[in-house]
Parts: C-alpha cells; sequence; structure tokens
C-alpha cells in the first residue's frame, strides 16, 4: 500500500466505523489527485464503501447478522454538507431519530440547507435537502437546530414531561447554557420548551 492510501485509510480508520466522506475531507493535507488515487484503490480492496458518487463509507459490520450494515444516512447527509458547504439541520423525523424520541427508522430523512433543494436514493431510503431560509439555519451551535426541529417536529401539545426529561439528560449544562442563548429568536412556545429542557434543574 501507498504511504498516502495508508495515511489516508488511518484516517478514516480513527473516526471509526459508520463515517462517511469525500475527497474534501482529505484533500487539503494531501492534495487530489493523491486522495482520489487512494479512495479509488481503497474502495477496490474493500475497505471502504462507495455509497453514492463521490460519497464513501467505513461501514458498520453486524456480527448477529454476519453483514455490512446499510449507510449511516446522517453520515452521509453531513459528508455532502462538508463536500459542497452547506450548512444543514436534520427537520421531521430525522431529528426526532436522532434524539431517541422516535425508534422508527424514517423513509426519508430530510435536511434544512443553505444549498439546493437536492434529493439522494440510497438504498430503500431518501435523503432529502430543502433550501431553507437563513434565519431557520443561523445557530452556532449544532444541537441547537437539532432540538428546534425535533420540537417543531413533535408540535406543541406532543411535547411531554417524559421528553423533556429525556433531552435535559441529553447535554452537558454548558452545553445547554450555550443553547438556551442561541435559540432566543425561536418561536415562544419552542423557546418555553428549550427554556424546561436547557435550565439546570441541579443548579
Amino acid at each position: 500500500m501507498q504511504p498516502i492510501e495508508t495515511k489516508v485509510l488511518y484516517r478514516i480508520y480513527g473516526h471509526g466505523r459508520g463515517w462517511a466522506f469525500s475527497k474534501t475531507d482529505f484533500v487539503a493535507e494531501f492534495g487530489e489527485q493523491n486522495v482520489h488515487k487512494a479512495l479509488s484503490s481503497l474502495e477496490k480492496s474493500g475497505r471502504i464503501r462507495r455509497v453514492i458518487r463521490g460519497i464513501y463509507d467505513y461501514p458498520k459490520y453486524s456480527e448477529l447478522l454476519q453483514q455490512t450494515l446499510s449507510p449511516d444516512m446522517d453520515q452521509l447527509a453531513h459528508a455532502l454538507a462538508r463536500k459542497f458547504n452547506w450548512s444543514i439541520y436534520p427537520s421531521g423525523d430525522a431529528a426526532l431519530n436522532l434524539l431517541g424520541l422516535s425508534t422508527q427508522v424514517p423513509a426519508s430523512w430530510v435536511y434544512l440547507s443553505n444549498g439546493p433543494n437536492r434529493e439522494y436514493h440510497i438504498g430503500k431510503q431518501v435523503l432529502v435537502f430543502k433550501r431553507t431560509a437563513l434565519k431557520e439555519l443561523g445557530f452556532t451551535q449544532a444541537d441547537s437546530g437539532l432540538l428546534v426541529q425535533a420540537l417543531k417536529a413533535l408540535g406543541k401539545d406532543r411535547v411531554s414531561s417524559k421528553t423533556i426529561v429525556s433531552l435535559r439528560k441529553r447535554w452537558e449544562p454548558s452545553i445547554k447554557a450555550r443553547m438556551l442563548k442561541d435559540t432566543r429568536t425561536v418561536s415562544g412556545w419552542i423557546y418555553a420548551f428549550i427554556k424546561e429542557i436547557c435550565q439546570d434543574r441541579n443548579a
């Protein structure tokens, strides 16, 4: 194996199984031609998997099923966002799934984006990017956007005390304090729930 190919492979291994990526994640350090050759070689040898044009992953493997698992849709979304320099936030069922508020795997993973409207078909699932006003994406914390979209997906009447307790446990107090500042301009009912979630009850 060539030295650059080895370095790229170790970088991939360092992110762990399930990580999705494109050549954009490596070109600054190794150069475009070198990375293109390395990824092509690693894909041919079966060490990585080509998911869609220009996007690869280091697939997870199930010992129980004795097979590689389907790609991680959230990882693919973020790999595409890095490749095209988009800001994205999961919305709807995708946001609920990522926060553990729904155990159902969405058929469509919808992300709000400052890029163009796009759809990618991955097996039986669809990855959708919807162009959205910048004010919907203007959070400094990725978790802020995720929480706001999850609450929107649930709706005002479906946010239970159990949901609030579950979300409260998810983040450290320092992160919750930043999220509280980050989301001050969102709708009143959403911010009321965010305050319940982010104000540290043990303080």
